[in-house]
């Protein structure tokens, strides 16, 4: 493997700014799968810690280690509420940079309903809120017209 390219091996054991490459160092934050099913339910609108652990069935001691390392990297911000009569509870909500990701889980969406399709179709669509047209995932240059995948060249800066 050259030496400009990502080396992902081992990702989980170096911190975010050892990396040189971004898909490594968003990797280091990103990469656990339970995080990528924690920022599709809060794109769907979950915030509260007790949601996030009843739609997706996990642990809350993992799950409480998961959003705190989104929180740390400024995915998530960590706000409280409080229901009449009860204690103080922990909400999560995506930062701007947090929303961004939402390119991303398009995209792995998309993918999977492409190449590991299920026969009675996708669980979910999306779609334009203004038009209601069906919306996809691409690569769009600077003047904003989408690019095939195939004509993308990924070029090394050297930095």
């Amino acid at each position: 493997m050259s030496s400009q390219r990502c080396r992902v091996h081992r990702v989980a054991t170096k911190k975010v700014d050892d990396w040189k490459c971004s898909v490594a160092r968003s990797m280091t934050v990103l990469g656990e799968r339970w995080t990528i099913l924690i920022l599709r339910e809060a794109l769907l609108g979950t915030t509260r810690f007790a949601d996030f652990e009843r739609n997706l069935g996990l642990p809350p001691d993992r799950l409480a280690d998961r959003l705190a390392t989104l929180v740390e990297y400024g995915v998530m911000t960590k706000e409280s509420y409080q229901e009449p009569g009860q204690r103080r509870r922990p909400s999560y909500h995506l930062t701007p940079a947090g929303r961004e990701l939402h390119v991303l889980i398009g995209a792995l969406q998309q993918w999977g309903d492409r190449h590991l399709s299920r026969p009675e179709g996708p669980t979910m669509v999306r779609k334009a809120s203004r038009t209601d047209r069906p919306v996809h995932v691409a690569f769009i240059d600077d003047l904003g017209y989408e690019v095939p995948a195939d004509d993308v060249a990924t070029i090394p800066t050297g930095n």
